[in-house]
């Protein structure tokens, strides 16, 4: 048997760049130790967020490996983009033979993945695994869903996702589920004495604020509901980072962005974004990772959802839905703002920032106990 493993990694979004960092670099970190068996990671790219905001700068600040493919794959209908990821996928897999697709999240990139490499046969590991809004009109949560259901390995983040796979009935399909913590903790941990402060004017006290899902932005009153919030009811200045699909929905609306309260910058690095955080008085966001790092710099979440996938900052005081309602907003704003008393030192919800070397650990033993058979 040949001690090598080649893994295909699949990323194309902001958020998995972040995840895939580490688990990169625990790769690099093991070949570096002349461990076996040595790994070759092959990152394919979709071209899924392809602006320097939204990609290259995360690649170099990050140190992310270079993707052998990037495919270019962007600004379609979601059935259009699926369709031509998963046909470029398939070829680089049937070219490259990897032993294992590992994936992260819950993208289009996520599940063209995962139904290419189980077209072909290939074990397949989903980071994220058993996360559940349990909205079935979010594109993500049928993404989610779906990509568990054929993946090998099933990496979930917190005991809330494991308990939500066995309540599908998972235990009962040919997988594997790994309790391993947050990857993006992994990531905060390595990164957060590395922070930039952004080329923006910052106020001295300031909300965090970022605004990007489709439940959000393709429904004029949701986004403009937010926006009125920002502009007008927030006792500190807002600063919205605005995603350039944002921006499009509101010049399509017509929606004035003009306040002495709301300031407008444009999409950060990762080490601009830790910076902001740690200096928040408060984050409001529709994000999903951006609700955990908020809980990690001890910072209270407005989220702007009908729901979330992380329950357990809810149960716990540290997070409120808050929907799309103007007056439930600025509530729990006021709330926040006015609530010092914040402690997460005893809440261990996502692991002890191992999260990488399990994922890679099991998908080892998992290529190893294939090439056994």
């Amino acid at each position: 048997m040949e001690n090598k493993i080649k893994i295909a990694t699949i990323i194309g979004a902001r958020p998995q760049f972040v995840k895939a960092a580490c688990v990169s670099r625990t790769i690099l970190e093991h070949n570096h130790k002349s461990s076996k068996p040595e790994i070759n990671e092959v990152i394919i790219h979709t071209g899924q967020h392809f602006d320097y905001g939204m990609s290259d700068i995360f690649f170099k600040e990050l140190e992310i490996p270079e993707p052998k493919y990037n495919l270019g794959i962007s600004s379609l209908s979601h059935g259009a983009m699926l369709g031509k990821m998963i046909e470029k996928i398939e070829e680089v897999l049937i070219s490259e033979k990897p032993d294992i697709v590992l994936f992260y999240g819950d993208t289009n990139s996520t599940l063209a993945g995962a139904l290419a490499a189980i077209k072909l046969h290939i074990p397949t590991a989903h980071v994220e695994a058993g996360l559940r809004s349990f909205n079935n009109r979010m594109p993500e949560e049928y993404n989610r869903i779906l990509t568990d259901r054929v993946s090998s390995l099933l990496f979930a983040p917190t005991e809330l996702a494991v308990q939500n796979l066995l309540n599908e009935g998972f235990e009962n399909f040919d997988n594997k589920i790994v309790n391993s913590g947050d990857v993006m903790f992994d990531s905060l941990l390595r990164n957060k004495e590395k922070e930039v402060k952004p080329h923006v004017e910052i106020p001295e006290e300031f909300i965090l604020a970022t605004l990007h899902r489709p439940e959000t932005t393709n429904n004029f009153d949701n986004l403009n509901n937010c926006i009125e919030v920002f502009k007008n009811k927030c006792p500190i200045p807002v600063l919205l980072i605005l995603h350039p699909g944002t921006k499009k929905k509101l010049d399509q609306y017509k929606i004035n962005l003009k306040s002495d309260n709301l300031k407008i910058i444009p999409p950060l690095s990762y080490h601009e974004m830790l910076y902001l955080l740690k200096r928040c008085k408060l984050v409001a966001t529709d994000s999903g990772g951006l609700q955990k790092e908020a809980f990690w710099y001890n910072k209270y979440c407005v989220t702007l959802r009908n729901e979330t996938e992380w329950i357990e900052l809810v149960e716990n005081g540290f997070n409120a839905i808050c929907g799309y309602n103007k007056d439930t907003i600025i509530k729990n704003i006021d709330l926040f703002l006015s609530n010092a008393n914040f402690h997460s030192k005893n809440f261990d919800f996502y692991g002890k920032g191992n999260t990488s070397k399990i994922i890679l650990k099991e998908i080892i033993t998992l290529v190893q106990e294939k090439e056994k058979l």
